[in-house]
């Protein structure tokens, strides 16, 4: 085993499931060397509804990883989604203080574009740097050192509402972990499934789990756009256990071995076997009644994306098209059926840029769980953690040091 600090875990709480994933910092790069996965019972859309069945998924999942790595895991790095999280741009500006920009006036600039005002019950998850502008010269990625009068900072926030925030670290904690940050779902998605490439051209990252859509627009190396639908994979179960008759857990099992995105591609001819309700006797339906049930749906959730993606104003900078990404996207027929109804290329996100049991982990399912691995490698080395402050008076404190030290 590795050095204990070179080791990070990303926590995927899921709707359907919750994925643990252990990364170590080799020479090489980023290994992953334990995953653990089990299903999750206690979320909705995205969201904690039962904290006693979130936290007993979270342990299965954490004690697989910890087997198979061979380490103790103590701090996590684990994602948020839901339809209570928003997206805005925002712009800041300030006067260099020595005619160059130190590290001190990129961190007022930032300062300056977050004030704004933000209900009571939201909280701020992310504050992310699109772009800065020293005296009208724009799209400078990196202003410290730069000579200047005027600073300006264009950024991306990601809110979220304070007790989903909240239900998460408490059960991380009810299962003896500590939280180093909670990261939204899409951007650690990105982490894993995005080049760098794409990134610049401009893409759109859609990951489509259980019970949320995550969507991420990047263009010129930034995030432009982040929304989270309330629709996803659990939407196609629960249409099929309706129009079926048949219980929840049968209709995942069925759309899963028999499920296809297209009508299209089934013949008349393919039988299903149906289980009933009640201890009835079995049916047998024709495959393209299955399929029919799944087309209009799917249909509904590609245009609900569509319309996310024209709402952002960047429908036209997408030169690298969508990767789709996450469970819900392994039907067969789903990427061909994406590409024709949102009009770009699709294709679909596998986790790359690491090395150890990539067999294991190439699937869009984990996903997240990688991104949430390769984000906290990045915000390690900078010591971004999240300490969590015994008490108000520490954090009253600290900021009142860092205003003595702006004046005197």
């Amino acid at each position: 085993m590795g050095k204990r600090n070179s080791l990070v875990v990303g926590v995927d709480i899921g709707t359907s499931k919750v994925c643990a994933v252990v990364g170590e910092m080799t020479d090489r790069g980023v290994e992953i060397i334990g995953v653990g996965t089990h299903a999750s019972q206690g979320l909705r859309k995205g969201v904690v509804i039962n904290i006693e069945s979130t936290v007993e998924s979270i342990k299965k999942a954490v004690e697989e990883a910890e087997l198979m790595a061979g380490c103790e895991i103590n701090s996590v790095f684990t994602g948020i989604a839901g339809g209570h999280i928003k997206g805005f741009n925002s712009h800041g500006m300030v006067a260099v203080k020595n005619k160059e920009v130190s590290q001190r006036d990129v961190e007022r600039v930032i300062d300056a574009a977050k004030a704004v005002a933000i209900p009571m019950d939201r909280e701020v998850l992310h504050i992310l740097p699109q772009e800065y502008v020293i005296d009208e010269q724009d799209g400078i990625k990196e202003p410290l050192g730069m000579s200047g009068v005027r600073l300006e900072a264009k950024v991306h926030i990601v809110t979220g509402a304070v007790t989903s925030a909240q239900n998460i670290i408490k059960c991380c904690n009810r299962t003896g972990l500590n939280v180093a940050d909670i990261v939204l779902e899409p951007l650690a998605s990105a982490e894993a499934v995005l080049t760098p490439e794409e990134g610049e051209l401009g893409v759109a990252l859609v990951d489509m789990g259980g019970g949320t859509t995550d969507i991420a627009l990047f263009h010129d190396g930034a995030v432009k756009h982040t929304a989270v639908l309330a629709i996803g994979g659990n939407h196609l179960t629960s249409d099929i256990a309706a129009g079926l008759r048949t219980p929840i857990g049968e209709a995942e099992r069925i759309k899963q071995r028999f499920g296809y995105a297209r009508t299209s591609m089934v013949t008349k001819d393919e039988k299903v076997e149906v289980p009933s309700v009640g201890g009835k006797n079995s049916r047998t339906i024709s495959r393209q009644i299955l399929c029919e049930i799944i087309e209009p749906r799917l249909d509904e959730i590609f245009q609900l994306i569509r319309r996310e993606i024209a709402k952002s104003g960047y429908e036209g900078s997408l030169a690298s098209g969508i990767v789709m990404t996450g469970g819900s996207t392994l039907l067969p027929g789903m990427i061909e059926m994406a590409e024709e109804v949102l009009s770009v290329p699709v294709r679909l996100g596998v986790p790359m840029h690491v090395g150890g049991l990539i067999d294991v982990i190439s699937s869009p399912i984990y996903a997240t769980g990688v991104g949430l691995v390769l984000y906290g490698m990045k915000r390690q080395d900078k010591n971004f953690f999240r300490i969590r402050e015994g008490n108000i008076f520490g954090k009253v404190r600290n900021r009142m040091t860092d205003w003595f030290s702006e004046f005197f």
